[in-house]
């Protein structure tokens, strides 16, 4: 059965596909279940919004699809390939390939503070096999697409903004060509022209068919670049839908209530505030 992109475009197969999904931590009397049931999916270029509060399961969704938790039952596939069952071996040849990458909420720490910008961008790359001319140069192109200057290359992460590691966390994880990116909060942290920034970018990569997951307590922080938005309260998927649909619209309780305090889609200010600006995206 195929699905569709967000503008219409056909696709075979979802890049991310995960059925009934189970996950429990612990043993015996102090067995948890984290994730009950989760089903959803991600196409070939579109941003799902993975939001809800701490302990609602969106961390250990992001753990089960990286390989990080071992599911209880349920199914997930990436990229058509199951990877529910992998052992170690199999989990370290698709991270190898780079076909789904991941982006830490603390970009300061994700980064070896004793490894330039450049070595940063280029390792992934020559542990492939890629020559070094060849992973610098496209580390290079990919720090200029996150509209960060190339004199930034020979420093450390310490020397950076918060804003600026993060974009070069989003183009570290860009440089072996993802099918799926996950991103952790990934503007929780910045200010708002950063977080703005971020968005955009973020936004602009649908065009090349990376399938994207930003995963956030905030919902009015992604609220303006996702496609579709899935809402989790205690390990449960509660709602899910069009993000306008979602924002405009909720129909769960524990969704109206997040639109109610997400500061981004309330706050009033004089020009043009971030919440015109995140409503701006979410319409283009």
């Amino acid at each position: 059965m195929s699905t569709e992109l967000p503008h219409g475009s056909p696709v075979a197969e979802p890049v991310l596909k995960v059925t009934g999904l189970d996950v429990h931590y612990g043993r015996r009397r102090a067995r948890r279940q984290a994730l009950r049931g989760l089903t959803l999916s991600v196409a070939p270029g579109e941003t799902l919004g993975v939001i809800g509060e701490t302990g609602s399961g969106k961390s250990t969704f992001a753990r089960a699809v990286l390989g990080l938790v071992r599911a209880s039952a349920g199914s997930v596939v990436v990229d058509g390939e199951e990877v529910t069952g992998h052992g170690p071996r199999q989990w370290r040849a698709l991270r190898r390939r780079g076909v789904v990458q991941y982006v830490f909420q603390d970009p300061l720490r994700s980064l070896d503070p004793d490894l330039t910008i450049e070595d940063s961008l280029t390792e992934p790359l020559l542990v492939r096999g890629v020559a070094r001319a060849e992973a610098a140069r496209r580390g290079s192109a990919l720090l200029e697409r996150v509209r960060l200057p190339e004199d930034l290359l020979g420093r450390l992460p310490g020397e950076l903004s918060g804003g600026q590691r993060q974009r070069v966390a989003v183009a570290r994880a860009l440089v072996t060509e993802p099918r799926l990116l996950i991103l952790d909060e990934p503007a929780s942290a910045l200010d708002s022209a950063n977080r703005v920034q971020i968005l955009q970018i973020l936004k602009e990569l649908r065009a090349d068919g990376v399938a994207l997951v930003l995963i956030s307590h905030d919902l009015g922080s992604v609220a303006g670049v996702a496609d579709r938005i899935a809402v989790l309260y205690q390990g449960r998927l509660v709602e899910t839908g069009p993000a306008a649909e979602v924002v405009n619209h909720p129909r769960h309780v524990y969704t109206r209530l997040l639109v109610s305090s997400a500061p981004t889609l309330h706050t009033a200010a004089a020009g043009r505030s971030e919440r015109e600006t995140l409503r701006a995206l979410l319409s283009a």
